[in-house]
């Protein structure tokens, strides 16, 4: 909010507006809960943990193509104080979620609804009528199977949680880096016992209950958090830690990555890689959807995302033939979280997406011009927290400043992410009181 409306009268009026909106939004939120709660198999009293918000989150996903955040989803739950309605475009996505082609059109169904009262006949036949059919009939089938459930006799006695082994360990201090995770779960009744390893949830393995033992490979550096999970419940999380020893760039390729070498990435100028070492470790001279990632992870002497300042000069190289959008990404890794600034060609701002730490901003929904580059020439990047408001300045006028509710926790490490060719000159990540990285890569050149 600028300045000059902080009077306290200003803020009673917004809060009041504020308030207003979500009332009127509340009956269509809450029939919204009641249908994701029947699909979900939610009952009413249960619990909803981050891994419930975390499956919906990706299942909206996987049907409508739009992310949401952990938080927005909380705070439509009321996991997370926030006085305001969620956004237009947010509400059209709830309403896709469940069939419905926008918010409008979802709370006309609501709307339409008839009372008990109502004579069927008075009720004009519309497609969507249906709804509320499988939905009362979904409920009916879920309260047949929970009574069964309740009356089975039960064989396993669940172990204390407490009394669950979960632990990760290190091979080497290298990558790729092999991390054995020992475990005991014997005596936790549960279906099935699962791994989730990092926050990707498709590295995800079952494991057996009469073993104690398990490894994965870790092909990236990053702080994860590893999850043993048990009947879609988190039990335990260990951290694993995957460091470098300085900066490395690893071409992203599947299912095995490709490291470059120390003269692969020592530019004249930089740090980076060059369009000819790209085309021949990709294979391709097309380098659209091509990424190389320029690591550094390590801990920044514990500074904490809540207070930092990263500065960084870049500048993607590719030719407009070799990489259509030309596009970056600047990661700054915390051992909780994580922040990614995307930049782009001008024209192709509609496909950034772009990380708070507690949101996401998508390009299709969200003007993101201020994002485009001119990459002609070097880009200077500024991006800073502080008072819980993320800030990011773009050859020194400001692209974004929002509010955040959550941060990464301690810096953990930067990824600068090329598609195709790219050179980073100049980068330095500091508070207040300590400078923790200040590289100007004067003397990489071989």
């Amino acid at each position: 909010m600028d300045e000059k409306f902080n009077s306290a009268s200003f803020k009673c009026i917004q809060i009041h507006s504020n308030c207003l909106t979500m009332q009127n939004e509340v009956i269509y939120i809450n029939h919204w809960k009641s249908i994701v709660a029947i699909i979900n198999s939610w009952s009413e009293g249960d619990d909803i943990t981050d891994l419930d918000f975390e499956n919906l989150a990706h299942d909206i996903f996987n049907k409508t193509g739009v992310l949401l955040s952990i938080t927005t989803l909380k705070r439509i739950w009321g996991k997370v104080n926030y006085q305001s309605s969620p956004s237009a475009s947010t509400l059209n996505v709830l309403a896709k979620y469940v069939d419905y082609g926008s918010w409008r059109e979802f709370k006309h169904f609501v709307d339409q609804v008839p009372s008990l009262s109502e004579a069927p006949d008075k009720v004009k036949p519309r497609k969507f009528l249906v709804r509320p059919f499988l939905i009362i009939l979904a409920t009916i089938i879920m309260v047949i199977f929970m009574a069964w459930v309740l009356q089975r006799p039960h064989k396993f006695i669940k172990a204390p949680v407490g009394k669950v082994m979960f632990t990760a360990r290190k091979v080497t201090d290298r990558l790729p880096n092999s991390v054995v995770f020992d475990y005991n779960v014997k005596g936790l009744s549960a279906d099935s016992v699962t791994l989730q390893q990092s926050w990707d949830k498709s590295r995800t393995e079952h494991l057996s209950v009469n073993n104690n033992q398990h490894t994965s490979i870790y092909y990236y550096p990053g702080y994860f958090w590893a999850k043993l999970i048990a009947n879609d419940q988190i039990i335990k999380e260990s951290p694993v830690f995957i460091q470098t020893q300085d900066w490395v760039g690893i071409l992203a390729k599947q299912p095995i990555p490709a490291y470059l070498s120390k003269a692969d990435i020592h530019l004249h100028r930089g740090l980076g890689i060059s369009s000819k070492t790209f085309k021949e470790k990709s294979g391709s001279p097309i380098f659209n959807g091509q990424w190389v990632g320029f690591y550094n992870v390590k801990d920044f002497n514990k500074l904490h995302g809540g207070d930092f300042t990263l500065d960084v000069t870049l500048q993607n190289t590719s030719t407009i033939e070799e990489s259509s959008c030309r596009k970056v990404r600047i990661d700054i890794l915390g051992k909780r979280n994580a922040i990614l600034i995307p930049l782009a060609e001008k024209g192709c701002v509609s496909d950034l997406d772009l990380f708070t730490s507690s949101d996401w901003l998508i390009g299709r929904n969200r003007d993101m011009s201020a994002f485009g580059c001119d990459f002609s020439k070097p880009q200077h990047v500024v991006c800073t927290v502080r008072n819980m408001v993320l800030k990011v300045y773009l050859n020194d006028h400001i692209a974004l400043s929002v509010p955040i509710t959550q941060t990464i926790s301690e810096i953990a490490g930067i990824c600068i992410n090329f598609e195709g060719s790219g050179i980073v000159s100049k980068i330095t990540l500091k508070n207040g009181r300590q400078t923790v990285l200040n590289d100007g890569f004067d003397d990489l050149s071989m």
